[in-house]
């Protein structure tokens, strides 16, 4: 018998503004996102945090967070989806997420960007997005994804931390 899942959102850690000179896409990490990042990264390892995969987003940003949770002992496998890009779909990613568990996936981590993720979360507990769930950068969302049947709507919000809380 499958047991349910746990999702974490896992938003980027603090990047450089938006400028005409950076594409967005390229917007890396400041040295205090990277700091912050760690230690939040840390915190998690410490309370035994897991993940079988790190999915993320394309984005340096986002690519570099997964990368300081890889190096702090989370996860051993990272692996890009443009689901998780700005605007991305949620149903391409329902439909990798239910292949992902089909092959034994059980923790998950998705580092992307606001407001999707407070917005997938809305609607995997809700059925809808709400816009009121608001994801600090480097904090986390936690749900627990029902074994069998559809998620949206269905899951369980067990988790929901900015980064201060963490540090």
């Amino acid at each position: 018998m499958k047991t349910p899942s746990k999702v974490y959102f896992i938003r980027h850690g603090i990047a450089e503004n938006r400028a005409d000179h950076v594409p967005d896409e390229k917007r890396q990490l400041t040295k205090e996102g990277i700091q912050k990042t760690r230690k939040v990264a840390n915190r998690l390892h410490h309370l035994n945090i897991h993940f079988d995969l790190i999915l993320t987003s394309p984005l340096l940003r986002a690519m570099q967070t997964a990368d300081i949770l890889q190096t702090a002992g989370l996860g051993h496998q990272i692996k890009e989806s443009t689901s998780l890009v700005p605007n991305g779909d949620i149903n391409n990613w329902l439909n990798w997420y239910q292949q992902w568990r089909q092959n034994g996936g059980h923790c998950l981590a998705l580092v992307g960007h606001q407001p999707d993720q407070g917005n997938w979360a809305e609607i995997l507990v809700w059925g809808e997005a709400k816009e009121g769930l608001l994801l600090k950068k480097a904090g986390v969302i936690g749900l627990v994804i029902p074994e069998t049947g559809d998620p949206v709507g269905n899951s369980s919000l067990f988790w929901l931390t900015s980064p201060k809380l963490l540090l």
